[in-house]
């Protein structure tokens, strides 16, 4: 019998948003679609590519995974988190969205960086509070 207690609970996992973090653009895809059918090749490339990324945050440690056939991965422990950036255009904060950077104690510049994350305050939340054990899931 043996148990894994290296497990840790995710307490935010999400892909950045099509619709809601680049409205202009997605509105012109579909224009060009109706009109050239050009714009479905535009939204499958931009579809592949938020599928393809996904924000992990644990407890312990944030995860940047990307890519749909081949796979990068970039992880910060929560202990070595100096910075959260948390950058918003208008359009971004009226649909929820925004860009978000963390930069670690061993690197000097910005390790992870995503665009167009839903509730990116909630993130900066989830990784000040559950690093100190304070989080407590909604």
């Amino acid at each position: 019998m043996s148990t894994n207690d290296n497990v840790e609970d995710v307490l935010y996992e999400e892909h950045p948003a099509m619709f809601r973090n680049r409205p202009v653009y997605f509105v012109f895809c579909c224009l060009l679609i109706a009109a050239f059918g050009i714009g479905l090749v535009m939204l499958l490339i931009w579809y592949f590519q938020s599928i393809g990324t996904t924000l992990i945050i644990t407890e312990e440690r944030t995860t940047l995974r990307r890519g749909v056939f081949s796979k990068y991965t970039n992880e910060v422990t929560h202990d070595n988190v100096r910075n959260v950036q948390i950058a918003q255009t208008f359009l971004q904060r009226i649909m929820g969205v925004g860009n978000v950077g963390i930069s670690s104690a061993g690197q000097s510049g910005v390790e992870i960086f995503v665009r167009g994350i839903p509730d990116p305050e909630r993130v900066r939340e989830i990784i000040h509070n559950g690093s100190r054990g304070e989080y407590e899931p909604d």
